[in-house]
């Protein structure tokens, strides 16, 4: 039997066991709430550090890729480029090589016209200007093959480095026995390759032919040495297009060693346009030439600009009622 005032045992330690879980699970949940901030907000710190290294290194790549990218369209622009330029460093070996053939076959020709030019000065020594007089000329106007009959005279004279230190004292010879062909003339004028005038003054009209005026004009060719691209074709287009008229009869000697021009075509067909021929085939001015050896002798190297000279040259005269001579030596 029970007494009133007793309490059953297994009822007290019911009402522990409970109150200790109770206890226990408040417990839990103040250490999570007390720690799961730290470590959430260290793995979102983390994370964040690990996204701001990938994303620099995506920058990075970005960065390189583009410069890449340059450098590639560079090399491949460069590369087209270096394509073009071999075909036409070809197509240009090509026609050097045929031109050097037909050269080849011509220099007999030229030999021939070089001794004819011999007899013109031959024609005209001192001996015969004291039997015949300083205005002797011969009965068809014509010394050597080479026609003397104008009254106008156009020196167009390469002044390149080449020329004016391997061949300038030989030029001057020559210059002084074409004058010395011409005893007498109504003008006489001097350009470079590049048509500048030997005397300013003089620009655009003729030099009076006096024995004075044949003197300094040697006298100051020796120093004259203004920039030469190699290519007689701007001196003798200016000579034509301000001197030709009409009434006067002109001829043109060039003097040059190397043509470094593009197009030996070009140059003649230019040339055709503004030196028209008449009813008869003769042209506005005679274009005579002499050719120096100079890429052969004295400069020696590749001879292809001699060559292109020399072939342009003896079509241009062939073509403009002239004669082109080849020398065979610079002395």
């Amino acid at each position: 039997m029970y007494t009133r005032n007793e309490v059953p045992e297994f009822s007290l330690s019911f009402l522990d066991v409970i109150s200790c879980g109770f206890g226990a699970i408040i417990l839990l949940l103040v250490i999570i709430k007390v720690v799961e901030p730290v470590v959430l907000e260290q793995t979102s710190l983390h994370l964040d550090g690990l996204l701001a290294d990938l994303q620099e290194q995506l920058f990075e790549i970005r960065g390189e890729t583009k410069i890449f990218n340059r450098e590639l369209t560079v090399k491949r622009e460069q590369l087209s480029e270096d394509i073009e330029k071999l075909a036409r460093l070809q197509g240009e070996l090509s026609a050097i090589q045929g031109q050097f053939m037909a050269s080849t076959a011509r220099s007999d020709d030229a030999k021939v016209v070089e001794g004819r030019l011999a007899s013109a000065r031959q024609s005209l020594t001192d001996e015969m200007k004291r039997l015949f007089g300083i205005k002797f000329k011969s009965h068809n106007n014509i010394i050597g093959g080479i026609p003397i009959d104008s009254e106008y005279i156009i020196f167009v004279i390469d002044t390149s480095g080449s020329m004016y230190n391997y061949a300038w004292s030989t030029m001057i010879g020559k210059v002084q026995e074409v004058l010395d062909v011409y005893p007498e003339v109504k003008g006489i004028q001097v350009l470079n390759d590049m048509g500048d005038y030997l005397f300013s003054r003089y620009q655009g009209r003729w030099i009076p032919d006096t024995p004075a005026r044949r003197r300094s004009i040697v006298q100051r060719i020796r120093t004259w040495n203004p920039f030469s691209n190699s290519s007689p074709q701007e001196g003798i287009e200016r000579a034509i297009r301000t001197f030709w008229a009409p009434d006067k009869k002109i001829s043109i000697y060039v003097m040059g060693d190397e043509f470094t021009g593009r197009s030996i075509a070009q140059v003649i067909d230019n040339v055709d346009r503004i030196n028209v021929a008449d009813a008869d085939g003769n042209r506005r001015v005679r274009i005579h030439a002499i050719g120096f050896p100079v890429v052969f002798e004295a400069a020696p190297r590749q001879p292809v600009t001699g060559i292109r000279f020399a072939t342009l040259m003896r079509e241009l005269t062939q073509r403009n009622n002239g004669a082109f001579v080849g020398l065979s030596s610079i002395d």
